[in-house]
């Protein structure tokens, strides 16, 4: 066989994608802000409760007071990648989680949401929701992305069954990729791509219908994003 009979990928009109900046992202119930410690600070320590568990999974460990906290979160404000983000409550204005976006490759079209935390009062609600749905909106139809990662420990189920729920495919695991807080940690990988976000889109756009929640803001049917791609 010589080289041109060998079998390459399909031909790519591409143009690279547009790296993220540090512009608020609107929605409907929550806004993504780029995190200020100044700004943010405050309502995150509360946000974040006293529960040391919702750290288990996170490179970092719960501070012991607002201090250490504000100071970790001016190193998350300083760079790029990863690109750090409060999400704020639009009922109240407070911050009440985080994510990011990381490992961002503008001239491949990849890259990945991680860090993420979300405080007990917006855990499996309508605002945790919405912010991952507003973080793979943009990547895909403003920034020109053709793939969104998510990873996590192999261990930590609920994030498993989250990028389920939020329409990530199961990829695969990669034994023994990260040593963290001194233990080993199996990396489970999940992508969407933009041949598959028309469709994820649609699920999430029925889902956040206001006509979808009763008076206290439960939900009347779940999310179908699911795509059933993979094993896991």
């Amino acid at each position: 066989m010589n080289q041109s009979d060998r079998p390459v990928g399909a031909p790519v009109d591409w143009t690279p994608a547009v790296p993220p900046s540090r512009t608020p992202i609107p929605g409907a119930s929550v806004t993504l802000e780029p995190i200020d410690a100044d700004r943010h600070g405050e309502s995150l320590w509360e946000a974040k409760g006293d529960d040391p568990a919702l750290w288990t999974y996170l490179f970092d460990d719960p501070f012991e007071n607002s201090t250490l906290f504000e100071a970790w979160l001016r190193k998350c404000a300083k760079p790029d990648d990863p690109l750090c983000f409060a999400i704020i409550d639009n009922a109240d204005g407070k911050a009440k989680g985080m994510a990011s976006y990381m490992r961002i490759v503008p001239v491949h079209g990849v890259i990945e949401i991680g860090s993420i935390w979300f405080g007990p009062e917006i855990q499996r609600r309508r605002e945790s929701t919405e912010a991952i749905y507003l973080l793979a909106r943009h990547v895909f139809e403003e920034l020109g992305y053709r793939r969104l990662e998510w990873k996590c420990d192999s261990l930590n189920a609920p994030s498993r069954r989250a990028a389920k729920r939020f329409g990530f495919s199961y990829e695969g695991l990669f034994r023994q990729a990260i040593v963290y807080k001194n233990r080993n940690r199996d990396t489970t990988w999940y992508g969407m791509t933009d041949g598959d976000w028309p469709e994820i889109r649609a699920a999430f756009d029925a889902w956040l219908d206001p006509a979808n929640f009763d008076p206290d803001g439960e939900q009347k049917s779940p999310l179908a994003a699911r795509r059933d791609f993979g094993t896991d």
